[in-house]
């Protein structure tokens, strides 16, 4: 069974010498985050983890253990938005801050939509920690892409990870499954199974998964194959107490109630008024998104069945924030309009408040407070419900609650008897169980005090942070346990963090083919290797680089290019290889292998090679020279509108990649993922493959040796034609350009 822990404040003594040292960095990747105004129930993205996340990192960068801490997100330069979305950096507070990355094109979009983009924001985040200098302690995933985010920053620069889900796929899954959708429309409209495998994966990798509650880890988590292979922590979130503060403060004279809230007040006290014939009675209050699983329908039913509880008090929901119902999304339009059919169906006007918006920030805060004035009740009328931040935040400012039987309210009315539980789906039921704590002020009066006393005991985002850096403490800069669950010896980051330069260079015929000057190459290599980083960029495939880096005794590179550039793996460790599945991402762009051999099949000048076997992204054929036949390929394969690029060599063999990949793309990928300069980059190669990657602005060397179809860049100030063949002639293009000491010690 899996490991479970439950952190409770001060459980543990604090690991603290008094000292600020560590980095945290934290990830989410959807929705609309900022520092103030979050615009909560914007879309169906813009929700509670947003305020979460936000929240956490201003609790975390106020820790004395901690430095700093980066909440990255996505950079949004979209007229659509508030431009506050394309600000790169935007501090939280003294020691906390977002950081905006690029992934995807600057448009605002849905969550669903950036899966095929993540490796962008990866490679975005690597480079930014190397010109930052950062080399964070531990990472912090927030949903599922998110998770797989920081899943791929753990891999490649071997720092412990950890994961919040706040919803998993699974339970979408089923949920989606159950209101009879197909698995091709979840596949199309919320990429189903790519989340579900990035969950499974993260549930096998991360150091810890940080949830809620217990009923996570037990209805959610346990349905995923690699559910016992997670390390779990329990750790409610917590919410401002000064924000969401009690109702009875506004009560005493020596009390300065803050402006925005007196606003604040002011606005709701007036928009109420609108909706109701008599706006002083009791006010059962609901706030959430309109999405069918919160069940408002449910609620309106049950206030709508039960004449006594109309009778004696009034009903307001706030369904998110909205402009015209036909402009929403199919689910908020369905649910906004059978919320106008119910208030009509029970004649609910003069009762019933269904405001288009309100401020998070301070609206919210002031709406839980007018409910506590008048004696109300908050209710989660949710089916299930995971947590329900909006419970605690009720509950801090004196609210009595009533949620769902089912989910984190268990936690909550455990921990702080404020409220009671129902089967939300029973209407009778839950308007029974309102209407009794609106009729009893004795129990009422208990309710809210336990209510303001519990947050403050068990939600506080002091409590939370001081609990979740004990619970992290055994894995926090562990950078080789980390690199040890993931696979790998060593992650590339260690390496590619302090490089500026890198040689990278052609296998055949140009690196072998004199075993002397071979040797001395990597000699001189060697005693330069602290400073420069060692690649080979080759036609061969994987299996076939590892055959002759044997065979001559080469040292294992730091990154290996194969399969003409379609692939990149990261050493020193042959036997654990890292896979750069940001340069795979990449090249996979509109590439379409099978259509492509098919729409070739009947050229018989074409023979497919068996030599390499069959790669991921690159076909293969032995074919004669002949101009005429390049340029019927080129005809075929454009008349099909196929994305694709031919690397011709040696006069014999014809290799189809994708439009993104060769060597030279890949060498640029490196170079602007690891942050390395093309003037601080070498390259050496030999023929007509390497052609790409010998064109540019890197500092190139031609072998003695080379082929003639080479030739053409003979002239190009950027390209050294070496008089000696093979290793020699890197070497004389090394002093050439005074790359690095080839001098013998």
């Amino acid at each position: 069974m899996p490991k479970n822990v439950t952190a409770k404040e001060g459980e543990k003594s604090q690991k603290s010498d008094g000292k600020k040292d560590l980095h945290l960095q934290l990830f989410s990747l959807h929705g609309l985050i900022r520092g103030q105004n979050l615009e909560l129930g914007r879309d169906a993205d813009t929700g509670g983890q947003t305020k979460y996340v936000v929240e956490l990192a201003k609790a975390l960068g106020e820790h004395p253990r901690v430095k700093q801490v980066d909440l990255f997100t996505r950079l949004i330069d979209d007229k659509r938005v508030s431009s506050d979305y394309k600000q790169p950096i935007e501090p939280l507070g003294e020691n906390s801050r977002i950081v905006r990355i690029r992934c995807g094109g600057k448009r605002y979009m849905r969550k669903e939509l950036l899966w095929p983009s993540l490796s962008e924001f990866v490679d975005n985040v690597i480079r930014f920690n190397k010109k930052e200098k950062i080399t964070p302690d531990l990472l912090h995933g927030h949903y599922a892409d998110a998770g797989y985010v920081a899943r791929q920053v753990s891999k490649l620069m071997g720092i412990p990870y950890v994961f919040t889900g706040h919803s998993l796929g699974q339970s979408k899954k089923n949920s989606l499954s159950n209101k009879g959708l197909t698995l091709k429309q979840m596949k199309e409209k919320f990429n189903i199974e790519e989340r579900i495998i990035a969950e499974e994966d993260v549930l096998r990798t991360a150091a810890h998964v940080v949830v809620s509650t217990n009923h996570e880890i037990d209805k959610q988590y346990s349905l995923y194959k690699n559910f016992d292979k997670a390390s779990y922590t329990v750790i409610p979130p917590g919410i401002d107490v000064d924000t969401f503060y009690p109702y009875y403060y506004d009560h005493d004279e020596n009390w300065h109630k803050p402006e925005p809230f007196i606003q604040a007040r002011e606005k709701m006290d007036r928009e109420l008024a609108r909706f109701f014939y008599n706006k002083d009675k009791p006010l059962i209050l609901t706030i959430c998104r309109p999405d069918s699983r919160k069940n408002i329908q449910g609620l309106i039913t049950a206030f709508g069945e039960n004449k006594e509880l109309q009778a004696i008090a009034n009903l307001a929901v706030f369904a998110g924030i909205r402009k015209e119902i036909d402009q929403l999304d199919d689910n908020e339009k369905e649910v906004l309009t059978e919320m106008l059919l119910l208030m009509d169906k029970y004649d609910l006007y003069g009762k019933f408040a269904l405001p288009k918006k309100h401020d998070p920030t301070t609206e919210v805060p002031e709406l839980f407070r007018m409910a506590a004035d008048r004696q109300g009740v908050f209710v989660n009328s949710a089916f299930s419900e995971p947590f329900g931040i909006t419970l605690i935040e009720a509950a801090s400012t004196g609210v009595p609650i009533v949620g769902p039987d089912d989910g984190g309210p268990q936690d909550i009315v455990k921990n702080c008897q404020n409220g009671q539980l129902v089967d939300t789906s029973d209407a009778k039921a839950l308007g029974e169980t309102i209407k009794s704590i609106l009729i009893d002020q004795e129990t009422w009066r208990e309710y809210s005090n336990n209510g303001v006393n519990g947050v403050r005991k068990h939600y506080s985002w002091e409590a939370h942070a001081h609990s979740f850096l004990e619970s992290v403490d055994d894995v926090i800069g562990d950078y080789t346990k980390s690199t040890k669950k993931h696979g790998v010896s060593q992650a590339p980051g260690w390496r590619f963090a302090g490089l500026d330069k890198m040689l990278i260079t052609d296998i055949d015929d140009t690196l072998v083919g004199d075993d002397e000057a071979l040797e001395q190459f990597i000699t001189i290599m060697e005693k330069n290797r602290k400073e420069v980083g060692f690649g080979v960029a080759t036609g061969r495939s994987l299996e076939l680089v590892e055959e002759i880096l044997a065979e001559k005794n080469i040292p294992v590179p730091d990154v290996i290019i194969s399969s003409v550039g379609t692939e990149i793996y990261y050493g020193p460790d042959l036997k654990n290889l890292s896979h750069d599945s940001g340069w795979r991402s990449h090249i996979s762009y509109q590439w379409k292998p099978s259509k492509i051999k098919e729409v070739l099949k009947d050229f018989d000048f074409l023979v497919l090679q068996d030599r390499d076997g069959e790669r991921d992204f690159k076909i293969s054929y032995n074919m004669d020279p002949n101009e005429d036949h390049i340029a019927m390929i080129h005809q075929r394969l454009s008349d099909y509108n196929l994305r694709y690029q031919l690397i011709y060599s040696h006069g014999a063999y014809l290799d189809i990649v994708p439009s993104r990949a060769s060597k030279g793309k890949a060498i640029q990928y490196l170079g602007k993922k690891w942050d390395i300069a093309p003037h601080n980059t070498l390259v050496s190669g030999d023929s007509g493959n390497d052609y790409e990657m010998l064109y540019g602005q890197r500092l190139a060397v031609v072998v003695g040796n080379h082929a003639p179809e080479i030739e053409k860049l003979r002239g190009n100030r950027r390209v050294y034609f070496a008089d000696s063949n093979y290793a020699a002639g890197i070497i004389e293009g090394i002093q050439h350009y005074k790359f690095m000491d080839t001098q013998s010690e």
